[in-house]
C-alpha cells in the first residue's frame, strides 16, 4: 500500500495545492485524452489514476501520459473513492471520470468557484453536447427520477445527483464516510453535502459520447436499482423518524381496515366470531406503535451522529483564503 502524500501547505497566499482524481476500469481508449485534457486546464494539478482491475493497457496510457498511477483491488467505484480520499493529500480535488465524456476545461471555473465562493462541493451539471448518443435516454430518466428523490427529502440545492464531475473541498473530503462500494458513491457525496449543510454549487458542463474503444460500466436497470436501494438506506439512517413514522402509519392503516368489520360485527351483534382478524389487527397497531418508537430512539442517535460529522468537518481547516 502506497505511503500518504506530504501533507498539503499552502500558507502566505501560496497557490493551492490540486489533486485530479480518476477512477479507471479499462479506459485504455480514452484515459491517455483525459490525462492530457486536465494537465492542459489545470497545469499545476498533480493527476492521479486508480486503476480498479483493468484487463487492459490503461495503467500503461495513463503513466504514459503523465498520470501518478495507483490500484485498488476492491472492484467498485465506491471503493476506489475511499482509497483516493485516503491517500492523497490536497487543497483541492477534482474529481472526474476516465471515460472522456466530461470537459477538462470546466474544471479552472470550478475550481476559482470552489476558493472564491470558499466551498465544499461543485458539481458539473451535465448538458449533452453531441445530442442523445452521448447522454441515453434512460440514463437521463433515471438521474431525474433518482435526483427527485433526493431533493425532495433532502433538500432542493441540486439538479444532477449523479454526476461522475466534482470539485471538492479538502474539508468534505477528509470528513466524508465513504461507505458505498459502487456507483452509490456519487448518491452518498449529496446526502453528506445535503444533511451537513455544506456550501455547494453547481456549472453546466458539455457531456459528450465516449471516444471508440470505451464502453460505458453502467447498467441503468441494475444499477440503478443499486442506487435506489443506496436512497433508501440514506433516508432510513439520516431520516429515521419520518421513515418509520411513514411505516407505522401503513400498519395502523392496515390495522384499522382489519379491525372495523370486526367491530361493525360486534356491535351489531356483540359477538367477535372473526377473532383471528381481531387478533392481527392488534399485532398491526403494537407493531405500527414499535416502528413508530424504533425512529424516535433512532432519531436521537442520528442528531448525535450528525453532530459528530459536523464536529469533524469543522476540524479540518477550510480552503486557503
Amino acid at each position: 500500500m502506497p505511503a500518504q502524500d506530504p501533507a498539503p501547505a499552502a500558507p502566505g497566499g501560496a497557490s493551492p495545492r490540486i489533486a485530479v482524481l480518476i477512477p479507471c476500469f479499462n479506459e485504455e481508449a480514452a484515459i491517455g485524452r483525459v490525462v492530457a485534457g486536465f494537465r492542459a486546464a489545470l497545469p499545476g494539478a498533480r493527476i492521479y489514476v486508480y486503476d480498479n482491475n483493468s484487463r487492459d493497457r490503461t495503467r500503461e496510457v495513463a503513466a504514459a501520459a503523465g498520470a501518478v498511477v495507483r490500484e485498488e483491488a476492491l472492484q467498485g467505484k465506491g471503493h476506489v473513492i475511499r482509497r483516493m480520499f485516503a491517500d492523497v493529500e490536497a487543497d483541492v480535488y477534482v474529481l472526474v471520470d476516465g471515460d472522456d465524456t466530461y470537459d477538462p476545461a470546466a474544471a479552472p471555473e470550478m475550481v476559482r468557484l470552489l476558493l472564491e465562493r470558499r466551498l465544499d462541493m461543485v458539481t458539473g451539471v451535465r448538458v449533452a453536447a453531441d445530442g442523445a448518443a452521448a447522454y441515453r435516454r434512460g440514463h437521463r430518466l433515471g438521474n431525474r427520477l433518482l435526483t427527485g428523490m433526493v431533493r425532495l427529502v433532502f433538500g432542493n440545492r441540486i439538479s444532477d445527483m449523479l454526476s461522475g464531475y466534482r470539485v471538492f473541498s479538502r474539508r468534505f473530503v477528509k470528513s466524508f464516510p465513504a461507505l458505498a462500494g459502487g456507483f452509490e458513491t456519487e448518491t452518498e457525496f449529496t446526502v453528506h453535502a445535503l444533511e451537513l449543510g455544506l456550501p455547494v454549487a453547481e456549472i453546466r458542463t458539455a457531456y459528450r459520447e465516449r471516444p471508440p474503444g470505451s464502453a460505458s460500466k453502467l447498467s441503468t436497470l441494475r444499477d440503478g436499482l443499486r442506487i435506489l436501494g443506496a436512497i433508501i438506506a440514506l433516508v432510513k439512517r439520516e431520516r429515521p423518524l419520518p421513515f418509520f413514522a411513514a411505516i407505522a402509519a401503513l400498519l395502523f392503516l392496515a390495522a384499522i381496515v382489519l379491525f372495523l368489520p370486526v367491530l361493525e360485527e360486534f356491535l351489531r351483534t356483540g359477538l367477535v366470531p372473526r377473532l383471528p382478524t381481531a387478533v392481527l389487527s392488534a399485532t398491526l397497531t403494537l407493531a405500527a406503535l414499535l416502528s413508530l418508537t424504533c425512529g424516535l430512539v433512532l432519531d436521537t442517535v442520528t442528531r448525535g451522529r450528525r453532530e459528530a460529522k459536523r464536529i469533524a468537518y469543522l476540524a479540518i481547516p477550510p480552503p486557503p483564503e
